[in-house]
Order: structure tokens, then sequence, then C-alpha cells
């Protein structure tokens, strides 16, 4: 059996710092060889911790789309087309893989939908011009509805008040 050559934790260390990609190849390597000797351990965790972030991000992220498109499929009947059917499917195609890969993020998605919704209606204010009122300031739909791939609101009526 050929033993793997690893270099010392200070050296993987800087390895990380210098390039990034032959970091991560030479870790793999050590690990598949079972050999904890040349092992970046604080980096190691740090990026496996990311890996977690990066997922819960990128599903924050379908949502925000996705709600940014329900509020304009309900705003705005007169514009509803197929590209905004085809990136609600899309999106929520997507989010529902992140969540059959990772099904603990599944505990995440109503703080998801709290964190994305603010910018999602931000994001349909400014791409409509409509008036504030015209969003709801608190999300309107329920989880169900916005990964449902056959979801989608009816024309809302906009409250009165003023701005």
């Amino acid at each position: 059996m050929a033993r793997v050559k690893v270099r010392s934790g200070a050296a993987a260390r800087a390895g990380y710092d210098e390039d990034f990609f032959a970091w991560t190849e030479e870790q793999a390597r050590i690990l598949r060889g079972r050999d904890t000797l040349g092992l970046d351990w604080d980096n190691l965790a740090e990026e496996i911790a990311s890996m977690g972030r990066r997922d819960r991000r990128e599903l924050e992220s379908r949502l925000r789309l996705i709600l940014h498109h329900l509020l304009k499929w309900r705003a705005q009947p007169g514009l509803r087309g197929r590209s905004w059917q085809s990136t609600l499917r899309e999106q929520r195609r997507q989010a529902e893989k992140l969540l059959k890969e990772s099904p603990s993020l599944q505990l995440q998605v109503p703080a998801l939908i709290d964190e994305a919704y603010p910018d999602a209606r931000a994001d349909a204010l400014d791409e409509t011009g409509l008036r504030p009122r015209t969003f709801p300031a608190e999300c309107p739909f329920t989880i169900e509805q916005i990964l449902d791939q056959q979801y989608l609101p009816e024309e809302a009526a906009i409250a009165s008040d003023p701005d």
C-alpha cells in the first residue's frame, strides 16, 4: 500500500490561503488515505460548516425568486406569461431538490421565507413600479403554496389605505 505524501499542518493552512482548489484536492487525498497527519483541521471544519450555510443561502435565494414572481403574478394579471410560470417551476424544482438532499433544511423554511419576503417585495416594487400598498407587508402565501408546483395566486384586491 502506498503511503500518502502529506505536508505539515502549517503548510496545509498556507495552501488554503494560496490556492484553495489545490488545498481541497490535497485534503481530499489525505482523507481518502485515512492519514490525518496533514489535515488542516480548522479550515476543514470551516469549509464543512460553510457548505451547510451555502445550501441555506441557495434555498433562501430560490424562495425569494418564487415570492417575487408570485407577487407579480398576483398584482399584474394582465402581464402574466409563460416566462413567469417557467421561473416559478424551475425555482420550485430546485428548492425541492435542495430540501430532498438536505431534509433538515425543511425546518428552516419558515425563517427563510421571513428573511426572503421583504427582499422579494422590494424587488417586485422596483420591477413593477407599483405602489407599496400593492404588495402586503407580510407574506400572503403559505409554505405549501410557495412550494406547490401547481399553485398560482388569484388577482389580489389592492388595499385602499394610502401609501
